[in-house]
């Protein structure tokens, strides 16, 4: 009987920690956890504008192929560094890379005119690679939100500048929809470095 009764405690105990893991991964059985969920990078904020700056072409960012799908990821550091895993019932609209495109070329349509590859101009390229697009757990209850890129600036082939950029913000909550405020935070941050960036660099007018 006693054995019985150990066996059960220890199923228990078992079956809470499986229970636990499946809630942040958004696998928790309750309704709103089944339904799929789709996070973008939400309103643009609205910020002072620096000086205007000669037209840029701004390239589609580019990224690994772990961060060129909708999966939101994350990564238990402060349990295993080097495993990353992704919410099964929470998403990108669409892949992270495409989310920054779309980020950066807003903010700097806002200082002067934003060209993409495709457009027949001689004017400064901007190509940025994103390598870093998660949530970080530092430990169960608390989390942020990392991403790196790395921004190239050339002109008629020859490379101006080039830095690799990196953002962190804290997450509201330790779950997908914390994780998804705060890349969206972290994404606004690179951008604004980005932006400051490129406005001192010593650009030619498009021609």
């Amino acid at each position: 009987m006693r054995s019985q009764l150990r066996n059960l405690r220890s199923a228990g105990a078992a079956l809470a920690a499986v229970l636990a893991f499946g809630m942040l991964a958004g696998c928790a059985g309750t309704p709103a956890a089944l339904a799929d969920i789709r996070y973008d990078l939400g309103p643009a904020p609205q910020t002072a504008t620096s000086g205007p700056m000669p037209a840029v072409k701004v390239l589609d960012v580019t990224a690994p192929e772990t961060l060129n799908s909708d999966k939101l990821i994350y990564r238990l550091s402060y349990a295993d560094a080097q495993q990353t895993a992704a919410y099964a019932n929470s998403h990108w609209t669409m892949a992270p890379s495409a989310l920054l495109t779309q980020r950066l070329r807003n903010a700097l349509s806002q200082r002067g005119t934003v060209l993409t590859g495709a457009d027949g101009v001689s004017a400064p390229v901007l190509k940025v690679d994103l390598s870093e697009f998660e949530q970080i757990f530092d430990s169960q209850a608390q989390s942020h939100g990392a991403v790196t890129a790395r921004a190239t600036l050339t002109q008629g082939g020859k490379v101006l500048a080039q830095r690799t950029f990196i953002a962190r913000a804290p997450a509201s909550s330790s779950d997908a929809a914390g994780g998804a405020q705060a890349l969206a935070a972290a994404s606004d941050d690179l951008v604004a470095q980005i932006s400051a960036w490129l406005g001192v660099q010593a650009l030619v007018a498009a021609q």
